[in-house]
């Protein structure tokens, strides 16, 4: 059997100009990194340091390290590149091994010939990827893109020449990991399980790919749940498939449809003469998946249908966790997704101007029951379909579907993100002027590379899209569509216009915690429009839209605290307003995927989880709208309903109340009703006409219960309520690992927040933005240092709610 060795020691970097000397190297790693590491730069994350590094992007840069070599008695001697990122040439030993231009796939060259006994020199050059693209794109021809730098003309994660949430930094380095694979005979090249159930057998086709040095027969088997075949592999052939099938597997379920069983699939390649030459294990689910894209009455719907269930997808858009994407281990994965799940998401979209995300991600993802659909990386512009372009994009699709395919979790691959969009709407055409920009990659090459290596996910051309050339892309009736003018343009009530079938992406911006902020910037005073605030907010007008949201919303902020906390509030709110409307929809509208879970440094953005992996508010509005039972109160055609929706695998049956009563908490009108939702469905029950309308709008709200779930309307926007002075009485008592905070309400208390990072960076708090009626308390557990100041942890800025502001606003 072949060996393999890793080469991540001493390795050191610098420029190829010799302008610097050479730096220490992590491999895996990349050039900022070792920088940063080595005290040359400072943090990229800080301030506006961002903008003084922009010059390591356009350097060229070389690794070199030196190990040492005993021949071994095999015929072949590769090394093993996983990921260089991204222009690189190799040389041993003074000899050009080869050269690479695409960050999302791995190469194997030949190393045999120029290795040596004892020492051995090995470099990687890295040459500017903007001169590589900027190269590119001078021969081929410029093509609309979302932003200047010539991110789509080179194979490289698209954001890291800086998006509308994230940084420039154009990153280089040996990114995977890189070592010496000695083998002989023959050895697995490629192995994808093709996993299918139906009725209630269980089959894996196993495909295999070998690489030969020899022509002799071989015997190749696979092992799954008990069940195991070999095959033999004639001379001189290159591929063979092993074909498996298990009676009643254990299913591999999503979050919320039962267990996620995964089973060991074992595949060896053996020489004739029984020595075994390689093999190669992972763990595979069975489940069945397809794409509901049936026409009907209502245009064309857009449903995830796992072991035949229909799934209501509650979605979050993935985008790489950190620029320097090496920074990322197996427990930031674990961390990041457990973040989602805990926020009742069932699924991610990895977004197509990252990356392909790692192994770990993706078997994470396997544990937990979460979804992931992945974007093939095209992102916000038009790509030539020219070389070498085109043959890297094709190369890189077939790792990757081959790579993937063993992962349950994986439902499905989209072609790209907005591209087709963009050609119908962003005037791509007359820019254009008849030169290539992708279409040819979303609609033949792609769909055709999965047809063939992985027919057993669906593949969809674009996120949007309409399922039909003849559609609009962003057609709401029919496929996948996104939603950006509410941001962009109009107020967030305006999700409630849209009856879309699938919403891919949706989203509203607030600021990072507190305690994010305070690391990464050094504004004194901190206010919305100082210069790290500025900086770190990179959406166009971000500011501005984010005015008008407080604007149509919500009293006007006095200070740096009230604005801080009311965005966040404004952004909770406009989520939760969307997703209560589309969960409301259901069955007409069977998916949410809200942008974005998480951040890649600090930043003002959509994010849910900041740069800095702190919660915003808006997760725990995530997680509220996200569960299995939701309460919610919609308009519809000039009256108010009250909408159960049931994703639960039992049935929901209980008592319900609607109550209208003002302000002070006084009833004015109620009703009883009783709620019988089955499993995954939704229940509209319209509201008397006593309760749909307000005496005085200004002083009136609706209330609905349900087993303890709670729906809310307001008759008037929060800067017109009648808001008594709010009264209350908060206590904070220390417990084991933190505090105790309980608040009692004398008045209404509107989104009661509590922000215990403002004391301790550490703390954190299991519950956000609850409205109290008079009389009623809430507790919060918070984890924090033992030495807080109690006083200190029950008053503003720590303890806030809506109409503290009101009524400061009013007194003055």
């Amino acid at each position: 059997m072949g060996s393999y060795r890793p080469l991540h020691d001493g390795w050191t970097v610098a420029p190829a100009d010799a302008s610097l000397s050479p730096v220490p190297a992590a491999v895996p790693g990349c050039v900022h990194t070792d920088l940063l590491a080595a005290g040359r730069i400072p943090d990229p994350y800080l301030d506006d340091n961002e903008d003084a590094l922009r010059w390591i992007g356009h350097t060229d840069w070389v690794y070199e390290t030196t190990f040492a070599w005993s021949p071994l008695d095999e015929a072949r001697v590769d090394l093993v590149c996983a990921g260089l990122d991204t222009v690189a040439t190799v040389t041993l030993n003074g000899v050009d091994l080869g050269s690479t231009a695409n960050m999302h796939r791995g190469y194997r060259l030949d190393a045999l010939p120029h290795l040596r006994p004892g020492d051995n020199r090995l470099s990687v050059r890295f040459d500017s990827a903007y001169a590589y693209a900027s190269a590119l794109r001078d021969r081929l021809g410029a093509r609309p893109s979302a932003y200047e730098d010539p991110f789509n003309f080179i194979r490289k994660m698209a954001c890291n020449f800086g998006w509308d949430w994230g940084p420039n930094g154009v990153t280089a380095g040996i990114w995977q990991p890189i070592g010496l694979h000695a083998w002989g005979v023959a050895r697995l090249a490629g192995v994808r399980p093709l996993v299918t159930v139906d009725n209630r057998v269980g089959r894996v086709a196993v495909h295999v790919d070998l690489e030969r040095v020899g022509d002799e027969p071989l015997t190749l088997s696979a092992a799954v749940a008990g069940v195991r075949r070999e095959v033999t592999v004639p001379a001189g052939e290159r591929a063979a498939v092993v074909n498996l099938e298990v009676r009643d597997p254990a299913l591999w379920w999503p979050r919320g449809y039962g267990e996620q069983a995964r089973h060991v699939l074992d595949v060896t390649l053996r020489a004739a003469g029984d020595a075994t030459l390689d093999t190669w294990q992972r763990r595979i689910g069975f489940r069945s998946v397809r794409l509901d894209t049936t026409p009907d009455a209502d245009g064309t719907p857009f449903t995830l249908v796992v072991n035949d269930q229909p799934v209501f997808v509650r979605g979050v858009n993935w985008i790489p966790d950190d620029t320097f994407v090496t920074r990322v281990t197996r427990e930031r994965y674990a961390e990041r997704l457990a973040q989602a799940y805990d926020a009742n998401v069932n699924l991610l979209r990895v977004w197509g101007g990252g990356r392909y995300e790692s192994d770990d991600f993706y078997d994470v993802a396997d544990e937990m029951g979460l979804l992931v659909v992945q974007d093939f990386l095209f992102a916000c512009a038009a790509y030539p379909e020219e070389e070498p372009i085109a043959g890297e994009v094709s190369s890189e699709a077939r790792a990757q579907v081959t790579r993937l395919a063993s992962h349950p979790s994986l439902v499905g691959w989209i072609g790209s993100n907005e591209n087709i969009w963009g050609y119908h709407d962003w005037g791509w055409p007359d820019e254009l002027a008849g030169r290539t920009w992708g279409e040819g990659y979303y609609l033949d090459v792609l769909p055709a590379i999965v047809a063939e290596l992985d027919p057993t996910r669906p593949y969809w051309p674009s996120s949007p899209y309409s399922g039909r050339p003849d559609v609009h892309p962003n057609d709401p009736a029919h496929g996948s569509m996104h939603i950006w003018d509410v941001w962009n343009q109009r107020d967030y009530v305006h999700y409630r216009d849209y009856r879309p079938r699938f919403v891919a992406e949706f989203g509203y911006q607030a600021p990072a915690a507190y305690a994010t902020l305070r690391r990464a910037l050094r504004d004194d005073p901190l206010a919305h429009d100082s210069p790290g605030m500025r900086h770190h907010q990179k959406a166009i007008d971000g500011d501005a839209k984010l005015q008008r949201g407080l604007d149509a919303h919500l009293p006007p902020p006095r200070d740096f605290d009230d604005w801080h906390y009311l965005t966040q509030v404004n952004q909770a709110r406009a989520i939760a307003l969307g997703i209560e409307h589309f969960r409301s929809l259901r069955p007409l509208c069977m998916g949410a995927i809200v942008w974005q879970l998480n951040d890649c440094w600090p930043v003002t953005s959509w994010a849910f989880v900041d740069g800095d992996g702190r919660r915003k508010p808006a997760w725990y509005a995530l997680r509220r709208v996200y569960a299995d039972r939701l309460l919610t109160i919609q308009p519809r055609d000039g009256a108010l309903v009250l909408v159960a929706v049931n994703d639960g695998a039992q049935p929901w049956i209980a008592p319900a109340s609607v109550t209208r009563m003002a302000i002070s908490g006084e009833a004015r009108a109620k009703t009883a009703v009783d709620l019988v939702v089955p499993p995954h469905s939704a229940l509209t029950l319209p509201l008397p006409g006593d309760l749909a309308s307000a005496d005085d709008p200004r002083d009136e709200l609706l209330v609905a219960s349900a087993n303890g779930e709670r729906a809310w309307w307001f008759f008037a926007e929060d800067k017109d309520v009648a808001y008594p002075p709010p009264a209350y009485d908060a206590t904070a008592e220390p417990v084991p690992d933190g505090w105790r905070v309980t608040v009692r309400a004398g008045t209404i208390l509107r989104d009661l927040a509590l922000f215990p990072d403002r004391l301790d960076p550490s703390a954190s708090v299991d519950e956000q933005l609850v409205t109290l009626l008079p009389g009623e308390s809430v507790t919060f557990t918070v984890r924090a240092r033992p030495d807080l100041d109690p006083a200190a942890l029950t008053a503003r800025p720590v303890l806030r709610f809506v109409n503290d502001v009101s009524s400061c606003e009013r007194e003055e």
